[in-house]
Formats: C-alpha cells, sequence, structure tokens
C-alpha cells in the first residue's frame, strides 16, 4: 500500500498566534517547513484600511476585524485543500476569533507565548512593520488565554526562532490525532 500523501488529505491548518511582535512570521514559516507545508502571514490579508488604522496607533474593532478574519478563515479553507498542510500567522487573540478560524476545517493553534517586556523590546528593534510598539497594550488586552485548549499547542518564545518552531512541532506531533491528520509518523 503507498503511504498516504498531503494531496488526498482533507487538509490541516496550523494558526501560529499570539499578540503583535512574539514572532508569529517568522515560526509560521519555519514551522510550515517542518511539515512541508504552505505558508501565509495573515497580515497580508488585512484590507489597506486595517494597516491604515494600525499604522496610526488605532487599534482595530472587531467590525474591522471581522472581514479580515473572514478571509483568513477562507484561505486558510483553499489553502489546506490544495496542500495539504498550510501555516498561517494570525494573532487570533479572541476566543471568537478562533472559533470562526476553526470553521476553516481541522484547525491547530500554537501560541507563541512571552512576557509584554520581551515582546515590546522585539518590536522596538524590528523595521519596516505596520504595528507599532503602542499598541501592544491593547494586544495583551485583547489576548484570551488558549492555553489548555484542545488542539492548542502553547510555546515560550524566550528561545531563539528556530527552536521555538522546533518545540511547536514537537508539541504538535505529541498528538495523535495531528499525526494522523497530516499523515505522517511521529
Amino acid at each position: 500500500m503507498a503511504p498516504e500523501n498531503h494531496s488526498r488529505l482533507p487538509g490541516v491548518i496550523v494558526i501560529v498566534m499570539g499578540v503583535s511582535g512574539c514572532g508569529k512570521s517568522t515560526v509560521a514559516r519555519l514551522l510550515a517547513e517542518c511539515f512541508d507545508g504552505h505558508f501565509r502571514d495573515g497580515d497580508e490579508l488585512h484590507p489597506p484600511a486595517n494597516i491604515a488604522l494600525m499604522a496610526s496607533g488605532t487599534p482595530l474593532t472587531d467590525e474591522d476585524r471581522w472581514p479580515w478574519l473572514e478571509q483568513v478563515r477562507d484561505y486558510a479553507r483553499q489553502a489546506a485543500s490544495e496542500h495539504g498542510v498550510v501555516v498561517i500567522a494570525c494573532s487570533a487573540l479572541r476566543q471568537r476569533y478562533r472559533d470562526l478560524l476553526g470553521e476553516a476545517g481541522c484547525v491547530y493553534h500554537v501560541f507563541l507565548d512571552g512576557s509584554r517586556e520581551l515582546i515590546s523590546g522585539r518590536m522596538r528593534e524590528r523595521k519596516g512593520h505596520f504595528m507599532p510598539d503602542s499598541l501592544l497594550d491593547t494586544q495583551f488586552a485583547a489576548l484570551e488565554s488558549p492555553v489548555g485548549q484542545p488542539r492548542v499547542v502553547a510555546v515560550d518564545i524566550t528561545p531563539p526562532p528556530a527552536q521555538i518552531a522546533t518545540a511547536a512541532e514537537a508539541a504538535l506531533r505529541e498528538h495523535p490525532d495531528f499525526i494522523k491528520a497530516i499523515g505522517t509518523p511521529p
């Protein structure tokens, strides 16, 4: 019998989530490589109006976020059906946002967990991102921790990105249903 390949799987979606500046995009890209999957930065799906608001220091409202989250969900569903495994960087701070993203199919969340001080320092060092450090407090205020929920793994962001991605991969592989879904042995 031939081994399963991703094209015959319904698709697995991994949302790498957390507040701005925690390393979502970098870790998600590395994690996609670990699973030979497709990567997408959810920020690329924001409409220009959302980016302009955040760049000006104005936090998004749910009214601003819902169309974006729906687009992320729809993209995730389509990409998973095409690529087998898709890894998307998306803040997904509130439970209702994660519930909406969960409508895309077989969704797992990797929560990048770190202190405000660590993340603030990293935000000040990065160049060319639209999200200012001044919005970090609103991000932490909106965060509803997913720790302990099914299909969620939490990873400490203190180590370098490659180690974070390795820890996330290992934590995901500990879920027997994840291994079954992606069709590879642990």
